[in-house]
């Protein structure tokens, strides 16, 4: 059933979770009219706050960008912003903020996800002038949007027709290929000690030494998922006990196996056996265990496992992607906005109404580009509201 994820691809359409860092979008009268970009309902973005974001999206440095792609930056990054705050806006009227307690949850998993302890967190911030205040607000924000995305597609329901037709319509999707399920224990002679590894081969010779060793660890009845837990240096899967998942055999001969694994993996292996030490042309060491193997192609059903719910996921997911572009569309509407932006713009087509975007816009106050979340698929999709990056000191 590899392939029925193909079906079921939701494009972030809608919001909206931006990084941005210093928060200018209050804004007092000291900032001028001239420094609004635009109003919400009398909330302003500051012209400052688009800078910020064009800047980071430069890679800091905008000189690359010629005057029409400033301005189509500048529009895209406020458009953005404008959505954003109406959103929020909307969440605030309808009573769905998050309580202090889910903004703490957000929070811990922004730190659990950044793969840092707490002081190497916290260093971070302040290297990058960043407040805990400003995280909070942020994720406060992301939290409400989700939460009033939430509030309407909660009441979604895919009837059993509904699956049903869907499955008849696209039935060559539903098959299980032939193939195989690999766990993988790696062996990198490459230092790999900034993934903190801690077991970690930093040459070749180190390397071969710590294949064959775990080879015979394997070979005295140890357990496969401990040992690739704690030796392996490929970082995607020890958290998984080298769980790599399911390959066709095709997959296996473009991910460059040789042919003899190959042919052992759909010969005479076993399910539950693995491989000898296997080095690739990257240098790099591996183990591979047969933890399932299917030969020959199989048909699914809707009383198969799986494809019901698969089938009402993608369906809910696709549903939700419309109701949330039509939130964002009647919250527009509703919304009093001005884009001085645009009509400054309009007003000077000479120089598209702006002054070069590196005024107000310092690197000492870094700004992430807005991405869009994939909004059908609910406040689960909404990406942290910032995104630490380690201080250039933070491990030493």
């Amino acid at each position: 059933m590899r392939n029925i994820a193909k079906v079921f691809v939701v494009t972030g359409l809608v919001v909206l979770a931006l990084v941005i860092s210093g928060c200018a979008t209050g804004g007092g009268a000291e900032a001028g009219i001239n420094n609004v970009a635009a109003t919400v309902n009398g909330h302003n973005i500051m012209l400052s706050e688009v800078e910020r974001v064009v800047n980071q999206q430069a890679g800091g440095d905008t000189s690359k960008l010629n005057q029409l792609q400033m301005a189509q930056a500048r529009l895209a990054v406020l458009s953005t912003l404008i959505q954003r705050e109406v959103l929020f806006q909307r969440a605030e009227r309808e009573k769905v903020l998050p309580t202090d307690a889910q903004i703490d949850g957000a929070i811990a998993t922004q730190k659990q996800q950044s793969g840092m302890t707490s002081e190497d967190f916290d260093k971070s911030l302040k290297a990058q002038n960043l407040s805990m205040e400003t995280l909070r607000e942020e994720a406060r924000k992301d939290l409400a949007i989700a939460n009033l995305q939430d509030k309407y597609s909660g009441k979604i329901e895919i009837s059993d027709r509904e699956v049903e037709e869907f499955y008849k319509s696209n039935r060559d999707q539903f098959r299980n290929e032939r193939g195989v399920e690999l766990a993988i224990i790696m062996v990198d002679p490459a230092d790999n000690s900034a993934n903190k590894i801690t077991d970690d081969a930093k040459n070749e010779a180190d390397a071969k030494l710590k294949i064959d060793n775990i080879y015979q660890q394997l070979q005295g009845k140890a357990d496969f998922a401990t040992v690739a837990r704690a030796r392996s240096e490929d970082i995607t899967t020890l958290a998984r006990g080298g769980d790599l998942g399911f390959f066709t055999e095709q997959d296996l001969r473009n991910n460059a196996f040789p042919p003899d694994v190959i042919a052992s993996l759909f010969g005479s292996m076993q399910v539950g056996d693995y491989t000898q030490p296997v080095r690739f042309n990257s240098g790099k060491w591996y183990i591979f265990k047969l933890a399932e193997r299917r030969l020959t192609a199989e048909n699914l059903t809707l009383e198969s496992p799986g494809v019901r719910q698969q089938i009402t996921q993608g369906l809910t997911n696709e549903r939700k992607k419309i109701l949330n572009a039509a939130l964002l569309e009647t919250a527009i509407n509703e919304a009093k906005i001005v884009n001085n932006l645009a009509a400054n713009m309009l007003n000077n087509p000479g120089n598209l109404g702006l002054r070069p975007a590196a005024e107000g816009a310092t690197s000492s106050q870094p700004a992430q580009p807005p991405a869009a979340s994939p909004a059908a698929t609910g406040p689960s999709a909404t990406s942290s509201p910032v995104t630490i990056k380690p201080a250039a000191n933070a491990n030493k």
